[in-house]
């Protein structure tokens, strides 16, 4: 190949590289919430999503009849009055050390035999053509044991030192990427502010159409309330873990 001719090459393949930059540039980028930081404002103007007051879809699961044994009030009791005093002056990692993890690790949300676990930070991805929900979730019940393969019941904490506060759109957002990613109409939740839980209902209506239920609220420095809480995870434990096996059988 002479040098002209190569001259003439290298003067058609910038051509090309231009005119797939230009192409490049006239394709809007997806934009990417993370969950840790997804406002209420953002997450509406996304999806239509609204809230149900109904508070009759909770009565099974609250009013379960899950009992709770001498051992395990012995342990709600000791630990509420190991921390009671100090869960106010406690930021998230304390509060999750300290007394979170306790009662999750007593409730047990590991099954060898049913391949599901509880996953602290796992990654969690989900993608439409007008935006993108990614980032790592603060406790997820879900199917696997070494990889996070299937998402089931998600714990969303409240980050006290963070600007992005509000535990409930950053649920929410968790809980409609599972709910796509399942290709299921309903999910359960829970989030915390500090000691109040309180427990959350998802269901899909339709394309990018939700409503949610929120449950009364349980104050966790309260011995009764808080054996509630472990009475309510043991109940959504129970659940899924019948999902996945009933799933199993298909």
């Amino acid at each position: 190949m002479t040098n002209k001719e190569l001259l003439k090459k290298n003067e058609e393949l910038e051509k090309r590289i231009l005119k797939l930059e230009g192409i490049k540039k006239t394709i809007p980028e997806i934009p990417t919430y993370s969950f840790s930081r997804i406002r209420d404002k953002e997450l509406k103007k996304l999806v239509n999503i609204k809230k149900n007051l109904d508070e009759s879809i909770f009565e099974e699961w609250l009013n379960n009849k899950i009992t709770i044994n001498e051992e395990t009030f012995d342990f709600l009791d000791t630990l509420l009055t190991e921390n009671r005093k100090l869960i106010s002056t406690y930021n998230e990692d304390e509060l999750k050390m300290y007394f979170i993890a306790p009662i999750l690790n007593k409730v047990k949300f590991l099954s060898y035999k049913d391949e599901v676990r509880g996953f602290y930070e796992a990654a969690l991805s989900y993608e439409t053509d007008r935006f993108i929900f990614n980032g790592n979730v603060d406790f997820v019940f879900a199917k696997g044991l070494v990889d996070c393969e299937k998402p089931y019941f998600f714990i969303q904490e409240f980050k006290k030192a963070e600007e992005f506060g509000n535990p409930r759109p950053q649920l929410l957002a968790e809980m409609i990427s599972a709910v796509e990613l399942n290709k299921t109409k309903t999910i359960r939740g829970a989030f915390l502010t500090g000691a109040i839980w309180n427990f959350v209902i998802l269901e899909k209506l339709g394309k990018d159409k939700y409503q949610y239920f929120i449950s009364k609220v349980f104050n966790s420095t309260n011995i009764e309330d808080l054996k509630e809480i472990y009475r309510n995870l043991q109940f959504v434990k129970k659940e899924i873990i019948e999902i996945v096996r009933q799933e199993k059988l298909k």
